[in-house]
Formats: structure tokens, sequence, C-alpha cells
């Protein structure tokens, strides 16, 4: 499956390859240097640490680079009176009896933590353009699913402020 973008998370996955490559990268050989210097590389942590690193941000940029060529890019414009990308929705989970707030986003921004959704997820994939007042079946797996009633959408703005995952 294709990873879906917005032009917001393709600049903001641009910048992390470009600091990546420009200081983390220059840091990271500096630091191989400075402990193959110490001298015997057969007990020497300090160098196996450095190697680590360096190779971790290596994976990182080759992971980014290939999701940018492999992605699908997504607008995030919707009509004002239903569920888009980064709208934030308030959404009322009938069994329960509870309400919850969630922003809809990429599936490489969702972060659980802060209540941000992906698009891709149960939840997001089932309320995504739907309208305030409908009531939404959620569907888990074969044998389970839950309604949600669309209290409120509420059409945010991405500032950019939000890191991307890291995997």
């Amino acid at each position: 499956m294709r990873n879906q973008l917005t032009k917001q998370d393709v600049k903001r996955i641009e910048d992390e390859i470009e600091y990546r490559k420009l200081v983390v990268r220059k840091n990271a050989i500096e630091a191989v240097k400075e402990a193959r210097a110490q001298g015997d590389l057969s007990e020497n942590f300090e160098y196996y640490a450095a190697k680590k690193d360096k190779n971790q941000n290596e994976s990182r940029i080759r992971y980014l680079e290939r999701m940018l060529r492999t992605s699908e890019i997504v607008s995030e414009k919707s009509r004002d009176d239903e569920v888009g990308i980064n709208n934030t929705v308030t959404l009322y989970f009938v069994e329960d009896d509870e309400e919850e707030t969630y922003k809809l986003v990429t599936s490489v921004r969702g972060n659980s933590l802060k209540n941000y959704i992906s698009t891709e997820s149960p939840i997001g994939a089932a309320i995504l353009g739907h309208k305030a007042g409908e009531t939404v079946h959620i569907k888990v797996n074969d044998q389970y699913g839950y309604d949600v009633v669309i209290r409120a959408i509420e059409n945010t703005v991405d500032d950019g402020t939000d890191r991307l995952r890291s995997y």
C-alpha cells in the first residue's frame, strides 16, 4: 500500500532528509573518525556505537527517500461540512457514552498520544468524507464494530510544527 502524503508532509520529509545529510551525517562521520583514532577497534565500544549511529542515519535517509518515491500525494482540502485531512473532529462513541476529539492526519503523522489519527486507521477511514450529525459504523474486524456520531468538524490548518513519526 502506498503512503498518502500531503504537500506539507513532503516538505517535512525533504527538510528532514536535508538535515540528516548535511548535519547528522557530518557529525556521525566525525564521531566514527574520533573513535577510530582511539586505537584497538576490537574492544572499542565508542567505535561500534558511532558506526551504529551512522548506519541508522543512513538507513533513515534511504527510508525517507523511498517513501517520497513511492507515495501518493493527497489533497488536504475538504468541504467545510465534511471530514477531511487536518480537520479536528469530535466523535461521540455510542457504546461507551463518551465523546473524544481527534485530528485526522496522514499515516506518517499519526500519533495516538496527541489524538492524531491516520486516514488509514479504522476510525479515520470510516469517518473520512462524512458530515456532522451522521452516525458511522467503525468496522474493526469481521466480528466487531461500533458506532460513532460525528458531533463537530473544525477545519484546521497544518501549521507545520508537528514532527513526522520516526521508524
